[in-house]
């Protein structure tokens, strides 16, 4: 049973008795390693299959243990998430205990969260009440009772669809008096419920620790304040405890997850046995390579990987021009590869957030390529999205949507909330923002492609999308997110979309929630088993301004890449240009002076006082249109007609962002006011 096993892996599988503390890093084989472990412990008497159990964080991983424990002769073992384990546990107490039903369990707060928002005068959408069901989540797992979650909330950073603290504690507190009202409980309550049955009767504690004697619990660093306390009650202060995880592919901490009981395992048990896997069996020396670079010399450096593969392909590192570009190289990559006989579904594109899955969605139903979105509904299928289209759709069918395509587009997603500045934080309605901002950005590039189409031309192309993306799946190329291809490997991977500001996240503030984004990388690149390829567009769309650089994170891996370290140079010295004042060529210094390209004692290159009646007219006429000001005329072009002062239509005709529709709309009035000024 041991011959097989790496000398590390061996010495897991023969430390029988706990308390031990095994640190795996990525492709190291720790599943192997913990479930020789427990067959060799039922193989050699010492545990009894019955009396072990071995905790997991997913139905799927959980299930892989249960079938490597059969095959190794040990089929009695309890292989189950820390959620299974608890039901299975009240299902049983529970009635004995409080001579009652268990509370039905609801597979989803949405319902009870939406009449808690209503019984607390809160107006919120489908994305926020998925937002606040994530914080109650959170807050449960770590413990956090309405009362005290205000005060924590601020402490920590946290935040929900711009809601206050104070707001969120009051749905939170509603909440849990709906789910009481209708005798129900979710999934937190399984784990609250559970801990209270072993915390409050010492005979259904007892007769839990004369059942379970051994623990094992894979990914260690992924474990809540709450599952480390029922754990704790399993375990009754004994120390037959053995602990996987590896602290470098902590990645939900914003979930609850809390790695210090990994790290301080040895603090806790000083006399724990400690045993790091570090030989890699899944990827090339140059992924190996790449990931412990990646980490070295940072607060996220876990153990350091050594390569037992061959030598293989070296790692792509490829800035593209625009994301169209990017996608098209990652497609075309995939089809040779296709071609020359590597499956579609040993292949993964995988991505910071869903959001940007579109391009790529795009590019491979361009050329035939099968694929599949993992942990999220393909875009055209999306919620909010399916919603834009129809409110689009109907807006072309009523001739509402004359004019440019783009501005009909706002108009008609100001409808739905929408705005060009995005919501503070991450979540649903972050998410939610993407997408729609993505139909924006298609009706951009759709109308640069076709500028003399209509409103309905674009509503035709964005069906054609849809029905080309939407090709039955068999043999298919994975497109994911990060997070939720955590745990799982491909041949080819394709870490896309990882410019600044998308790695770390804009919304990663603190310096632990930029490492967070550091060992998200990491776990990206270490999915690959053979070819590894990251990417990044300078600019959104083709045409745009090059502005954007590639992950600060991959700095110290673009170092000497033929091609890239030149580009880079360039568009270093680019920027250095655009930080320079436009009248008089100094460095600018503030945030302000930087926003209007000019020193603060400079004088503008255009007439202040006109821009600011432009402003103050806008804003009227926004209010009387009922639409967003942004909608009428962006900052940018109002700052064009204030420095030309056109004098008549074909002048004003010839200012970025002024349309025909525009003209036709506004052209009087915003020619009126430049007269005036004139005069003045």
């Amino acid at each position: 049973m041991l011959e097989a096993l790496d000398p590390e892996q061996r010495q897991v599988a023969e430390t029988l008795r706990g308390p031990v503390r095994v640190l795996a890093g990525a492709g190291t084989g720790k599943t192997r390693a913990v479930t020789h472990r427990i067959a060799h412990g039922v193989a050699t008497g010492v545990y009894a299959p019955t009396e072990v159990l071995a905790l997991s964080f997913t139905t799927r991983a959980a299930g892989e243990m249960r079938e490597r424990l059969r095959a190794l002769g040990a089929p009695g073992v309890q292989a189950r998430t820390f959620h299974s384990a608890a039901l299975r546990q009240l299902r049983y107490f529970w009635p004995r205990v409080h001579q009652r039903e268990l509370p039905e369990l609801t597979q989803s707060k949405l319902g009870m969260l939406a009449l808690a928002a209503r019984r607390q005068r809160l107006a919120t959408d489908q994305a926020t009440l998925r937002d606040l069901a994530s914080e109650v989540e959170w807050a449960k797992v770590s413990n956090v009772s309405p009362e005290s979650y205000a005060a924590l909330a601020r402490s920590r950073g946290r935040s929900v669809a711009g809601l206050d603290p104070e707001v969120v504690a009051r749905a939170f507190g509603s909440y849990e008096e709906v789910k009481r009202d209708q005798g129900r409980m979710d999934m937190e309550d399984v784990l609250l419920f559970g801990a209270g049955l072993l915390a409050d009767n010492e005979a259904v504690a007892a007769q839990v620790r004369r059942q379970y004697k051994w623990f094992v619990v894979d990914e260690f660093q992924d474990v809540s304040p709450l599952q480390h306390a029922l754990l704790d009650l399993w375990l009754g202060g004994r120390d037959e405890l053995c602990v996987v995880g590896d602290p470098a592919q902590t990645i939900y901490s914003f979930a609850g997850a809390d790695a210090r009981y990994l790290r301080e395992f040895t603090q806790r048990f000083p006399s724990a046995t400690s045993v790091e896997l570090v030989r890699n069996y899944r990827s090339t020396p140059e992924v190996v390579a790449a990931a412990n670079t990646l980490l070295a010399g940072t607060a996220s450096q876990g153990v350091a990987l050594v390569a037992q593969r061959p030598s293989g392909a070296r790692i792509t590192f490829r800035e593209a021009p625009d994301e169209v570009a990017e996608a098209d190289a990652v497609a075309d990559r995939i089809a040779m590869l296709r071609a020359q006989g590597t499956p579609a579904s040993r292949m993964a594109v995988l991505l910071r957030i869903n959001a940007q899955s579109e391009r790529f969605e795009e590019a491979l139903a361009a050329r035939g390529l099968p694929y599949v979105v993992r942990g999220a509904a393909r875009f055209f299928d999306r919620p909010e999205v399916r919603q834009a289209i129809t409110l689009v759709r109907g807006s072309a069918r009523s001739g509402e949507g004359a004019g440019p395509v783009t501005d009909a587009v706002l108009a008609v997603l100001s409808q739905m909330g929408h705005t060009l500045q995005p919501p503070e934080g991450r979540g649903e309605v972050r998410n939610r923002w993407e997408s729609l901002q993505a139909l924006v950005d298609l009706s951009v590039d759709f109308t640069r492609e076709q500028p003399d189409a209509t409103l309905g031309d674009f509503v035709d192309d964005l069906d054609r999308r849809a029905g080309e993306q939407h090709a039955p799946v068999a043999d298919a190329v994975t497109l994911a997110t990060i997070h939720s291809a955590k745990g799982l490997e491909w041949d080819a991977v394709f870490v896309a979309g990882m410019h600044e500001k998308m790695m770390p996240i804009a919304q990663a503030q603190a310096p632990a929630e930029v490492e967070e984004e550091r060992r998200l990388l990491y776990v990206a690149m270490t999915r690959a088993r053979d070819e590894l390829t990251v990417s990044w567009a300078v600019a959104r769309e083709p045409g745009g301004r090059g502005n954007r650089g590639a992950s600060p994170f991959l700095a110290p891996l673009l170092d000497g890449v033929p091609g890239v370290a030149a580009q880079r140079r360039e568009r270093a010295k680019r920027n250095r240009a655009a930080m320079h004042c436009r009248e008089c060529g100094r460095p600018l210094s503030t945030a302000q002076e930087k926003k209007t390209g000019r020193c603060g004692d400079c004088p503008a290159s255009y007439d202040e006082a006109l821009f600011e009646r432009l402003r103050e007219w806008r804003l009227a006429r926004a209010t009387q249109d009922s639409v967003p000001a942004f909608v009428i005329f962006t900052d940018a072009t109002l700052q064009l007609i204030a420095e030309h002062s056109p004098a008549d239509e074909k002048g004003l005709r010839a200012i970025s962002g002024v349309g025909p529709s525009k003209l036709t709309k506004y052209g009087d009035e915003v020619l009126a006011l430049v007269a005036g000024a004139t005069k003045g």
